[in-house]
């Protein structure tokens, strides 16, 4: 079964937590801190798997998660890091954050492998906290948290030209008579309800990877019918070949075709209708003047528009020679490169301080700032040292509550208690 869209629960490992631990030996009484520090979480990672053609294994499993770092061990022994979790994709898939669908990472192109969540990091032992001032520290880092997130997975296959057209117009049998795809054929609507993809070898000429797009219905750009499943894959084709009954077999007039579907992808996507496009006028067998009639209708039509008009047949083969030509012609003045979504959702900041909440309160001329995850996160942090007090200053103005101070009506001096600190504010 094909499927090209699957909603999935990712999450990343926890970092180990630091051990506190101190040595203990012989003659040696008051032994130094020797705790050793967490394992790094696994990764989420993402790959491409070229046997892959669908996401049909995500419809199965909802739910991934990477394992979580060892915590630290005594006598500074590092605590394991924990196996990053693969998941395997087709090539041209679309990684999404579900709730907003910006796009995380396109696994398209060069793009063969990306970490989408990393693992946290493990924690820092005791003897990382030991100072002149506090020779003995009692406390230990905690490994950072895991991530997680839901994802949209959305393939959009990656061909350089697209087939499009209503039901029934030809578009399988012509894509089995160029290439060797086998698409199965017959005389109902919506027969084809996955893409197909084929190979157009060109003798003399450049060959091309072709995609037969399932038949378009009007509204399809609003959710009717299945068009808009697979409107979608149409997004990375670099051209686009408007397959259309000449017969007129079952009562349709090709003009209006071409306008209709026109209009849906322009509902869609605009910029879809802004690359370069040829008429196939299909079924020319079966007219007693070989589709001359229509044929030159269709050029009056469209060619001033720049889209050529190539009257063929899907099952005489009349006409396709031409036609092919044509088309590898006009790639070779287009990017070679397929379609490449950017990424617009970043993980790693994004998911940094998401679910830290917090509140900033005025109580008797102090600003006080509380919250249970800030605590944890402050009450690991050496503010001692440098690099702690560095830590402590970021933080504070990542999560915002440097803002959230100045809204309230902080003033140069005024006094800041949090997590059992207290100190007086300055810009």
């Amino acid at each position: 079964m094909f499927a090209d869209r699957a909603k999935i629960f990712i999450r990343s490992g926890k970092g180990g937590d630091g051990h506190v631990s101190f040595r203990r030996e012989l003659y040696v009484p008051n032994g130094g801190p020797d705790g050793g520090d967490g394992g790094r979480g696994g990764d989420v990672i993402f790959e491409v798997d070229d046997g892959l053609n669908t996401l049909q294994d995500y419809r199965h499993r909802r739910k991934y998660a990477a394992k979580d770092g060892e915590p630290g061990r005594k006598q500074r022994r590092h605590g394991a890091d924990a196996e990053d979790i693969v998941l395997k994709v087709p090539e041209g898939t679309l990684i999404k954050e579900a709730e907003s669908g910006k796009v995380i990472a396109d696994m398209s192109g060069e793009n063969r492998r990306q970490i989408v969540l990393k693992g946290g990091k493990g924690g820092l032992g005791n003897q990382h906290f030991a100072t002149s001032r506090m020779q003995i520290p009692k406390y230990a880092q905690p490994g950072q948290p895991s991530r997680e997130l839901w994802v949209e997975l959305e393939l959009k296959v990656i061909a350089d030209v697209g087939l499009i057209g209503f039901p029934n117009v030809g578009k399988s049998t012509f894509l089995s008579r160029v290439t060797n795809a086998q698409p199965k054929i017959a005389n109902y609507h919506f027969t084809t309800l996955n893409p197909n993809l084929g190979v157009v070898d060109m003798p003399g000429g450049k060959g091309f990877v072709i995609a037969d797009i399932p038949g378009l219905i009007e509204g399809a750009s609003r959710g009717a019918g299945l068009g808009y499943e697979f409107l979608r894959h149409i997004e990375r084709t670099k051209l686009m070949i408007h397959v259309v009954d000449a017969a007129g077999t079952e009562g349709r007039d090709p003009l209006d075709d071409i306008y209709k579907i026109r209009k849906e992808l322009e509902a869609y996507n605009p910029e879809i209708t802004k690359r370069p496009q040829v008429i196939a006028a299909n079924k020319t067998d079966v007219l007693s003047d070989g589709g001359k009639e229509i044929t030159e209708k269709l050029k009056r039509e469209f060619e001033p528009a720049g889209m050529e008009v190539f009257p063929i047949s899907g099952v005489t083969g009349e006409g396709i020679k031409e036609l092919l030509y044509h088309v590898s012609g006009e790639l070779q003045h287009l990017d070679p490169l397929p379609t490449v979504f950017e990424q617009e959702y970043f993980p790693e900041k994004e998911l940094l301080y998401a679910d830290l909440p917090y509140t900033v309160e005025k109580e008797d001329g102090i600003y006080v700032v509380e919250g249970p995850k800030i605590d944890k996160m402050l009450g690991y942090t050496n503010l001692d040292s440098e690099k702690g007090f560095a830590f402590f200053q970021k933080f504070l103005k990542d999560t915002g509550i440097l803002d959230d101070l100045e809204a309230a009506g902080i003033q140069e001096g005024d006094t800041v208690r949090m997590y059992g600190l207290q100190f007086e504010y300055f810009k």
